[in-house]
């Protein structure tokens, strides 16, 4: 996929909301779910909530992926939430809740322990396959891992409605309450064409919203990020890949927040035609203000956008030292200097790792990487160099987790989970999930509980 973004926007109107209690549960207890109740324009946010022990991707905002647990134990099925739609993004760990948002445009609040539905709140009308030129998501309503903001209690999830609206809500974490709702209007004025795939994240105050193309790179569009007060009020910020056409932020784990506030990101394929460096298959830094403060690119980039090679497969790795590693298409990983990322040709190391796809996990100067050509790989980073410690599964594609003593990583096509070794990728534990995955299926993790999205909902591991 490809992308691109910058431009100053301003404020839109309010959209339309529904909201309410129960909804569909699936084998866990969930009672019946009763009537939905219309929502007009947001109130103001909330004064605080509830403690959170994995508000974002991966768990913080620099979406590592490593998790406090208890040592690993066996492993089990504790709950099933069938909910109405698939669950593409990392369900939310709020207080006693596990918070997932749903293809259909569903925010639901789960009991974390039984997994009853404790409250849903219904965004909008999903967009329909049919409707779009291309993509392999349908239909299309909330793809993006939401993140949570305990200051006000809310937690934020971008919406695909109908007419080709991306819509930013923040609900209450406690009730599902709409609090905060706003149109967000794509930078490249192609709304039909942008997906919102990539987790949120927040930082200084405003919530960051990475916007991509979808599957089959379809139309013209270029890959943004765009910036909203967590208010929902103000002027929007927004970085818009410069190239002609594509240059994707797609990365399912959303931008990377580094200690100084800068955001990292990688970008997908430019334009073909392109002849020299447009800040396609790159690693860009963003200022909070998303002026972009550094840039890395291969010397193949040019080769790299003409063949579908780009780095915007997975987000870059925020390592101790102020070092970044970064993998894609191609399979080389680059390591990187945060705080001068060197344009093209400056990273201080390479090695062919392999074809990654999905979000990194991080333990020290450790990266597990996702790898569609044979199975999940330890990178090493130690002394500046880079060595691939060892290889997973073969079919363990999915996004990994560490926590526990473990590493945990999913075979998306297959329904299983894998606990493995991490000092050696042996496996340790496998657990049939009994459905199918999203692409790129990543768990959260806390205590003694994993929980991980499905086509179907969210599943609750007991044990890991």
């Amino acid at each position: 996929m490809r992308s691109r973004p910058a431009v100053l926007i301003a404020a839109m109107g309010f959209m339309f909301v529904v909201a309410g209690c129960g909804g569909p549960a699936g084998d866990s207890p969930a009672g019946t779910a009763p009537a939905m109740k219309s929502i007009g324009a947001p109130s103001a946010g909330a004064t605080g909530g509830p403690a959170a022990v994995w508000p974002a991707y991966g768990g913080s905002a620099q979406h590592a992926d490593a998790a406090t647990a208890a040592p690993a134990g066996r492993l089990s099925i504790a709950w099933r939430a069938n909910l109405d739609g698939a669950v593409y993004g990392q369900p939310l760990l709020v207080g006693s809740l596990a918070i997932a948002a749903t293809e259909q445009d569903s925010i639901y609040g789960l009991d974390a322990a039984t997994g009853r539905v404790a409250w849903r709140t219904r965004i909008g009308t999903p967009v329909s396959l049919d409707d779009l030129p291309c993509g392999d998501v349908n239909p299309l309503g909330i793809t993006g891992t939401p993140v949570y903001d305990q200051a006000d209690g809310l937690v934020y999830a971008v919406a695909e409605t109908a007419g080709y609206h991306h819509v930013l809500v923040g609900v209450q974490a406690a009730t599902g309450a709409v609090k905060v709702q706003r149109d967000i209007p794509t930078p490249d004025g192609n709304p039909r064409n942008d997906q919102q795939r990539p987790g949120l994240v927040i930082e200084n105050g405003r919530v960051y919203v990475a916007f991509g193309g979808l599957y089959g790179d379809c139309g013209q569009y270029r890959g943004s990020v765009v910036s909203v007060p967590l208010t929902g009020s103000g002027p929007l910020v927004s970085y818009v890949v410069p190239t002609a056409r594509e240059g994707a932020i797609w990365g399912t784990a959303g931008p990377v927040a580094g200690p100084d506030g800068t955001l990292y990101v990688s970008t997908g394929n430019g334009s073909d035609s392109a002849t020299s460096f447009d800040g396609s298959d790159a690693v860009t830094a963003l200022s909070p203000g998303l002026r972009q403060t550094g840039i890395f690119a291969p010397v193949t980039w040019k080769q790299d956008s003409q063949n579908d090679l780009d780095l915007a497969s997975t987000q870059p790795a925020l390592l101790p030292g102020g070092r970044l590693l970064a993998d894609g298409k191609r399979g080389t990983a680059y390591l990187l200097n945060a705080s001068h990322l060197g344009g093209v040709g400056g990273q201080i190391a390479q090695a062919q790792v392999c074809d990654a796809y999905g979000g990194t996990a991080v333990s020290g100067t450790t990266v597990y990487e996702p790898c569609s050509d044979g199975g999940i790989a330890a990178v090493s980073t130690a002394g500046d160099t880079i060595r691939v410690l060892w290889r997973g599964p073969s079919n363990a594609a999915g996004s990994p987790v560490v926590g526990g003593g473990a590493v945990w990583v999913s075979d998306y096509s297959g329904g299983t989970l894998y606990q493995l070794d991490p000092a050696t990728g042996s496996v340790r534990q496998t657990l049939g999930l009994g459905t199918s995955l999203p692409h790129f299926a990543s768990m959260s993790m806390s205590g003694t509980r994993a929980y991980i999205g499905t086509n179907q909902g969210v599943v609750a591991i007991a044990g890991a």
